[in-house]
């Protein structure tokens, strides 16, 4: 689940600025794929020039973990079920060391029907985008030097409201929350409380075309609704 993502930089600008105080450098992308190059949230690591300061940082959807003899699309790493990923050997130190955000203006998924699985945008109905939660790895070749950061998207047993889309959803922050899951000195575990069946934000679910299950449709087109939208109110109503 969480496959696709609509990414508007204008929107997400404005988010961004709340949040971090720093623009989205990332170009319009309404149906981004897993493998491509996004732009994430994270706190600069020791050594860095910004350290300990968030930074907005190009980075592989699809995470390779530091140990990995190589950068692989083999195994589906472009999603982490927030009920493992503390033990999972690919997540577990991202899941303790190394969390960041994913500023997306929305994501696209698939619910089956009558006639073969229909495409949905899901958006925040107040906001400029959605703050999902991700853990990020850095990967390094040690024969070539070759380097590669790369992120995952955590997901969580959709909300009952939602779950008639599918059976999971990412883990979606509020700005608040958002602030707290980039703050290193927080561990992870102490923040499962974002792991629920939880709608931290109100949404619309929006019927789009299929133009969208082809990746290679990148036109604005992507999140156009056919259809009428669904109204999901969340904790802030």
């Amino acid at each position: 689940m969480c496959g696709r993502f609509n990414i508007t930089a204008d929107p997400l600008t404005r988010l961004l600025m709340e949040l971090v105080n720093m623009p989205y450098a990332g170009r319009d992308n309404f149906n981004a794929a897993p493998t491509e190059m996004i732009p994430v949230v994270r706190i600069a690591p020791p050594g860095h020039e910004r350290e300990g300061e968030p930074e907005l940082v190009s980075m592989r959807w699809w995470l390779t973990p530091y140990w990995s003899k190589e950068v692989s699309a083999k195994y589906s790493m472009f999603n982490a079920k927030s009920e493992s990923a503390a033990t999972s050997p690919a997540f577990r130190e991202p899941f303790r060391k190394r969390r960041c955000v994913v500023p997306v203006t929305g994501f696209y998924e698939w619910c089956r029907s009558q006639t073969g699985k229909a495409p949905w945008l899901i958006r925040s109905s107040r906001h400029s985008g959605l703050l999902l939660a991700g853990l990020w790895d850095h990967w390094r070749n040690a024969q070539t030097g070759e380097e590669l950061l790369s992120f995952t998207v955590l997901t969580a047993p959709a909300h009952p409201d939602f779950a008639f889309i599918h059976t999971r959803q990412p883990v979606m922050l509020s700005i608040p929350e958002a602030r707290r899951w980039l703050e290193p000195k927080i561990p992870t575990s102490e923040m499962t409380d974002l792991f629920g069946s939880r709608l931290p934000m109100a949404l619309d679910l929006v019927p789009v075309s299929s133009y969208v299950n082809n990746a290679r449709n990148r036109g604005a087109q992507a999140g156009t609704a056919i259809g009428d939208v669904i109204h999901l109110g969340g904790l802030e109503g």
